[in-house]
């Protein structure tokens, strides 16, 4: 009897306390503070990371901005992490050998560029004042000088008396037609005149790019993610010494792109990686190399490149013995394989370390007996190690939880971890992962007061063989017996992965949850985070395979007896934006549907997208190839937009040139003239990354627009 009271009272106290938690409403989004650059001072005794917060903008009261500033915290536990900088975005935090200062980044006049931060106090002082900026810091072993990368855009390059002293142009082809070995990008002698000679004239049309009058488009990579870009520009590394006012020295030099550099651990050479060797044209050129040169750029060589092949990440280890980086041919439906090898071999001293899955953000323990990495896998972001003695990787987290920025020193792993019960929170352990604990309260007081859904993980073996993992999440206010509207969510890539782990969805999934809805979301076939042979199951088959595998899913909960089946709703972006075109037009079960951002004829996505490569990587040609062309068509979900009666919202952002606005445009026009229940929604300035880091009032409205497109239909 006792027993009974007891649990009685304890079940009344959890429904009480349940009562008083508050919903998770959309502006609820606009307090998530995100967290990322954890990077550990040399003795491990001091962590310094940034914050990235919502706040209102001063000119306009529903109208927000993102600042992001740099913090530092103890890891004795001491103390509370404590603000360092105040004025502009602040970005990069990179130690001091000594631990006594930081080097940042900050905008200056619409420039990034170095400052640096004296522990002991006082103002940040600017470091750098390059006329083409300067970004990603990294000071050399004796904290005398910093290296840090710029770019320069073609014409700089060429004229510039420093860094192309003998004015030299590209040795491979710029493809401008009608013209050999470049001649025409050598600097004008004619005076511009519409009337006079041919050099006059095209003097005079050179003035009319540069004040944007024109754009002449030779290349072919020729959108970046917001609009037409017929500008070429290089990645290029300098060094300058700790002291304000010194002219930076390039170390790299020529018409090519570096992408990252480091000191090795004795201060005398240089790790790069970039592609230097190519004769092609850089939007040809694919491969990417891995390079050794003295810190003065002399004695420059490769290390690991090859035709077909990219080199990337490298990473030495803190006593100068091993190189660690990753591998992989050129297509993009692979995942790349992580070695090592001594720093100054070759490629037959090359170590593999067999792991299936993608791997990010290498970081050495201090005495080089552990490699670290964390890899998107399973519904989570855990955190791994390799062994260094037995050449064994061994996980350190679960997949309950993503782990972001992350660095480790002197027996002491911090790291950013998103779960379920927190977005991001900053997180101090040894360097085994054990002993957790926290150690931030960004997000942790208000959440604490939020009604949380938690997903409930479950399984099934498609008709390949294939385990498909996807969660269940149950309406907030879940009362036994109710039946409830369900949400069927699809992620985007294709090659994403959702889960437990997965930061950039947290709110959406809480919001919906807290307006009675469940919902459902799973990884099928062509996800990420479970091997290769699962990567590539949709190539020629991103429709029907992809869909029968998240239907699967949903039916599997309709299952469990509390999703009302006449309010069924599916959304999705990008790929998932495909994707849902694809389901209503060949399965009428959804009350009403909601597309973001997607790609709707693929061989239209092959011209206006900048991810063009997506259709001969997973396609296997191109549109007037008479194979690929028949697989487009088939695959395309325009082909059957007159089978699509399901009522339709579809969002673009005006300036999304990652899939192309003109995508919807046609998909919208279409079903209007078909006479379909749909409706269009374009935001002004919108690039493909709005829902993630967009306008945040852009953000709500496209939210919010979706409820309400929903419950016109359930209602």
């Amino acid at each position: 009897m006792q027993r009974f009271v007891f649990s009685i009272c304890l079940f009344l106290t959890i429904s009480v306390a349940a009562q008083n938690k508050q919903s998770v409403t959309v502006t609820d989004m606009l307090k998530i503070r995100s967290i990322g650059n954890v990077t550990l001072s040399p003795d491990g005794s001091k962590a310094a990371f940034t914050v990235t917060a919502i706040e209102n903008d001063a000119e306009n009261k529903w109208d927000y901005k993102y600042v992001t500033q740099i913090w530092m915290v103890l890891t004795d536990g001491s103390s509370a992490p404590r603000q360092l900088t105040t004025k502009e975005n602040s970005v990069q935090p990179a130690w001091s050998p000594d631990g006594r200062q930081l080097a940042f980044v900050r905008g200056v006049d619409g420039k990034s560029q170095i400052f640096l931060l004296s522990l002991d106090g006082g103002e940040a002082m600017q470091l750098t004042k390059y006329k083409y900026g300067a970004s990603t810091p990294k000071w050399s072993p004796d904290g005398k000088q910093l290296l840090f990368a710029a770019n320069i855009p073609l014409a700089d390059l060429i004229k510039d008396s420093i860094l192309n002293p003998d004015k030299k142009v590209p040795t491979w082809p710029i493809e401008k037609p009608g013209f050999e070995k470049n001649e025409q990008l050598k600097p004008a002698t004619a005076k511009a005149n519409p009337d006079g000679t041919l050099d006059e004239v095209r003097a005079y049309l050179d003035n009319n790019i540069a004040d944007k009058k024109a754009r002449v488009i030779t290349k072919l990579n020729f959108q970046d993610e917001q609009n037409i870009n017929s500008d070429l520009s290089f990645t290029h590394f300098f060094i300058t010494t700790a002291k304000a006012g010194e002219i930076p020295v390039a170390v790299t030099h020529g018409f090519y792109n570096f992408n990252s550099a480091d000191f090795t651990p004795d201060g005398k050479q240089l790790v790069l990686s970039g592609d230097v060797d190519s004769l092609e044209h850089p939007n040809r050129s694919l491969e990417n190399e891995i390079f050794i040169a003295n810190t003065d750029g002399s004695q420059f060589h490769k290390v690991l490149g090859e035709e077909e092949k990219v080199y990337f990440s490298p990473v030495v280890s803190p006593l100068g013995k091993w190189l660690a980086f990753q591998f992989s041919d050129v297509s993009f439906v692979k995942i790349p394989q992580l070695a090592i090898m001594p720093l100054n071999g070759s490629v037959k001293d090359m170590i593999l370390i067999p792991f299936d899955r993608s791997k990010g953000n290498l970081v050495w323990s201090r005495d080089e007996k552990y490699l670290y990495f964390s890899s998107t896998s399973n519904g989570g972001i855990p955190l791994y190690q390799v062994n260094m003695k037995t050449k064994q990787v061994e996980q350190l987290t679960d997949y309950n939880a993503g782990i972001g920025s992350f660095d480790v020193a002197n027996n002491k792993l911090v790291y950013v971890k998103t779960e379920v019960a927190n977005p991001f929170e900053l997180y101090l352990a040894d360097a085994n992962a054990k002993n957790a604990k926290r150690i931030s309260s960004f997000n942790y007081d208000w959440v604490q007061n939020k009604q949380l859904s938690f997903p409930e993980k479950k399984t099934f073996t498609n008709e390949q063989g294939m385990t498909i993992e996807y969660w269940v999440m149950k309406p907030a206010n879940y009362e036994p017996g109710k039946k409830y509207p369900l949400l069927l969510e699809i992620h985007g890539g294709p090659s994403a992965m959702w889960g437990p782990g997965e930061s950039s969805m947290w709110h959406e999934y809480q919001f919906f949850c807290n307006k009675g809805y469940g919902v459902v979301y799973c990884n099928p076939r062509g996800s990420g985070g479970y091997g290769e042979n699962f990567l590539r199951a949709n190539i020629n088959n991103w429709g029907k395979g992809p869909t029968s595998d998240v239907l699967t899913a949903l039916d599997k909960t309709v299952a469990e007896g509390w999703a009302d089946t006449s309010k069924l709703m599916v959304t999705g972006g990008s790929y998932a934006g495909y994707l849902v075109a694809w389901i209503i037009a060949h399965d009428h079960r959804f009350k009403a549907a909601c597309s973001q951002r997607g790609v709707y004829d693929l061989s239209t996505f092959f011209g206006e997208g900048n991810a063009w490569r997506l259709v001969p990587n997973y396609f296997g040609g191109y549109p007037w190839e008479a194979a690929a062309k028949a697989t487009l068509e088939r695959e395309s979900p325009m082909t059957y937009v007159q089978d699509i009666t399901t009522p339709y919202i579809i969002f673009h952002g005006d300036n999304d040139r990652r899939t192309g606005f003109v995508e919807s445009e046609m998909l919208y026009r279409s079903l209007k003239v078909l006479g379909r229940p749909v409706e269009y929604v374009r935001h002004p300035n919108g690039t493909h990354e709005l829902t993630r880091s967009g306008d945040n009032r852009q953000r709500i409205d496209q939210m919010l627009r979706t409820w309400e497109f929903f419950e016109r239909w359930i209602k």
